[in-house]
């Protein structure tokens, strides 16, 4: 990703404190099941007043493993997730929008050129009336 920054001390206040009352965050299951870190991270629009849009990934799924949401992804407190990784806390204070990721050995960067993923909903726009009625 080459468009990359590492977050310093000089962070803008307005990129953080977006979540007032989430606490959850949708974590792969590899995370868990292989004992595996967090690798790749970003900030979604919250789906619920739970959720706080975060989406965690340890950055070995595949395209087939990320299609299957409900078996592979499991809503986990950021309280679990900062217990288990402490340099999660500050960036999971991010705003919708934020991508961060870290190589093995390294320190997390901010990642600028990811397209954050967004559910897609088929809708219909008329102005024919009769199509409501029916």
């Amino acid at each position: 990703m080459s468009d990359a920054t590492t977050l310093d001390s000089s962070t803008d206040s307005t990129e953080t404190g977006q979540t007032k009352s989430g606490f959850l965050a949708l974590v792969s299951r590899m995370i868990f099941e292989e004992k595996l870190p967090v690798r790749f991270m970003y900030k979604s629009v919250p789906e619920h007043l739970n959720d706080t849009g975060w989406r965690l990934f340890s950055g070995y799924e595949d395209e087939a493993y990320l299609q299957d949401e409900v078996a592979n992804l499991t809503p986990v407190p950021l309280e679990k997730l900062y217990s288990m990784d402490d340099s999660l806390e500050e960036k999971l204070a991010f705003n919708a929008g934020t991508v961060w990721e870290r190589q093995p050995g390294c320190d997390w960067e901010r990642i600028h050129d990811f397209r954050i993923p967004s559910p897609s909903v088929d809708v219909t726009i008329t102005n024919d009336p009769e199509q409501f009625n029916s």
